[in-house]
């Protein structure tokens, strides 16, 4: 069914929480921003767990083949963590990746994919975390290789490789595919993980979703097109299954870092995982990426 463009963007709209930039804070605003904080992985990524870190706190090191990224502390702490951002800040750092001091940030901070939202969503995450514990942990620097430690050169690559925006919805697709879109491109940013990147960390979009061998930490993430070494031979109901429980239609349990992507998708409505899994259902066939060869020295 093909559905006219003023409808599917009023609908876009409701099922992504309502107007933008409501300036209200509510405990619905909380309750929804705590929903799509979940949906984002934010927690796993920001809460140093592995040596005990508060949550939110920052600190998390993730190895690369950069260097070294280290997590910043998003806890609503006014001195070092993000307590004294306004909402145009908020916005601005997940919109156009730039910092309240002006400075650009590494794509590390995925907000290559968070363009993608919804301002009203962007406040609701805000209002969730400004309603948590304030964490008086300060930042640890990034420990980068040149060139990737001059923070100048971000805006070339910027430039060459960031579209900012937020999800435009196709008019074509059914609302379940566009919520779905929505959720796998904006929210949990699928592409960050199961993309390979260039030579640069920019994602190969010819490439996009077809797996990675060279993930944050050395982790993989498999090709989830309809590859029928992917997710071709899956149901929509197996894609559903993994995503609340884990558990692959073979009966394998995911593991690595989905463990904990899973544990956020488990918190979904059964609505909203049965459109992410109808849009990758939907998604066209691609090989999956090769394996790099290795060298030896």
């Amino acid at each position: 069914m093909r559905y006219p463009a003023s409808a599917l963007l009023l609908a876009m709209t409701l099922l992504s929480g309502g107007p933008s930039m409501a300036a209200e804070v509510t405990a619905d605003a909380v309750a929804r921003g705590a929903y799509l904080f979940a949906a984002a992985d934010c927690a796993s990524c920001h809460t140093d767990s592995k040596n005990g870190g508060a949550p939110l706190g920052g600190g998390k090191a993730l190895k690369t083949t950069f260097g070294t990224f280290f997590t910043p502390n998003i806890s609503p702490d006014r001195e070092h963590g993000i307590g004294g951002w306004t909402d145009d800040q908020f916005v601005k750092a997940f919109r156009k990746g730039i910092s309240p001091d002006g400075r650009d940030y590494y794509p590390a901070f995925p907000y290559t994919s968070f363009t993608g939202m919804t301002d009203r969503d962007l406040l609701d995450i805000k209002a969730y975390i400004f309603s948590q514990p304030a964490v008086p942990t300060a930042d640890r620097p990034h420990d980068l290789r040149f060139p990737f430690n001059i923070r100048w050169a971000l805006m070339p690559w910027k430039i060459l490789y960031f579209r900012e925006g937020p999800f435009m919805g196709d008019p074509s697709r059914s609302l379940e595919w566009n919520r779905g879109a929505y959720l796998a491109k904006a929210v949990t940013h699928c592409g960050e993980c199961h993309s390979p990147r260039n030579a640069l960390g920019a994602i190969e979009k010819n490439r996009r979703l077809a797996g990675a061998w060279n993930g944050p930490d050395g982790m993989s993430a498999p090709n989830i097109t309809q590859h029928p070494d992917a997710l071709g031979k899956w149901s929509t109901s197996d894609i559903e299954a993994l995503l609340k429980d884990g558990i692959t239609p073979d009966g394998d349990f995911v593991g690595s870092g989905m463990t904990d992507v899973v544990a956020n998708t488990a918190k979904l409505t059964d609505a909203d995982r049965h459109a992410l899994a109808a849009f990758l259902k939907a998604l066209p066939v691609k090989d999956p990426t090769p394996k790099p060869v290795a060298t030896s020295r």
